[in-house]
């Protein structure tokens, strides 16, 4: 897979933005090359069941859909959102598991595509239509800011659990 740069093309702020929401997603997918199937849903930390390849990707994607669609454009959530319990917080995690992460990573993608489109079409202070947990409007700049520290976090998440079951570093 070609990685992306993290130097934007122009140095406008949505570009900018953009590039490195980019950046970040291509290092996750790269962080899953050449995993194998099994690697993909085994948890190597004991103490975290859904600490899998397959399961970050499917949270990667379904975050960006809470973000994106749910909060941004104020639609309802959909997938596996909708089961979200505070007992199950997470069931895109869970149910990751009987996803291949090939599918997982060209969902992501095919999703990532879309996003790109709306952020073009949107000006960065356009408001949310629906509040954060404190009430609050966020912007379409602070949805971006909030997917890239998001997005990066994970990756951190990526590395550790590719180290423990095959050894791979890097990317």
């Amino acid at each position: 897979m070609p990685r992306q740069t993290d130097t934007p093309p122009t140095w406008d702020e949505r570009t900018q933005l953009a590039t490195f929401l980019d950046y970040a997603r291509d290092t996750a997918r790269a962080k899953c090359e050449d995993a194998s199937a099994e690697d993909a849903r085994r948890a190597p930390l004991p103490d975290s069941p859904l600490m899998t390849l397959c399961g970050l990707i499917s949270h990667l994607r379904w975050v960006e859909h809470y973000w994106f669609e749910v909060v941004f454009l104020g639609e309802d959530p959909a997938g596996p959102l909708t089961e979200a319990t505070d007992e199950d917080p997470d069931p895109e995690m869970r149910t990751a598991v009987d996803t291949p992460l090939p599918q997982l990573l060209a969902d992501y993608e095919s999703q990532s595509a879309r996003y790109r489109r709306l952020v073009l079409d949107h000006d960065l202070n356009t408001t949310a239509k629906r509040p954060i947990r404190d009430g609050r409007h966020v912007d379409l700049r602070w949805v971006l800011l909030h997917l890239i520290e998001e997005t990066s976090r994970h990756n951190g998440h990526l590395d550790v659990v590719r180290e423990l079951l095959d050894g791979r570093t890097g990317v």
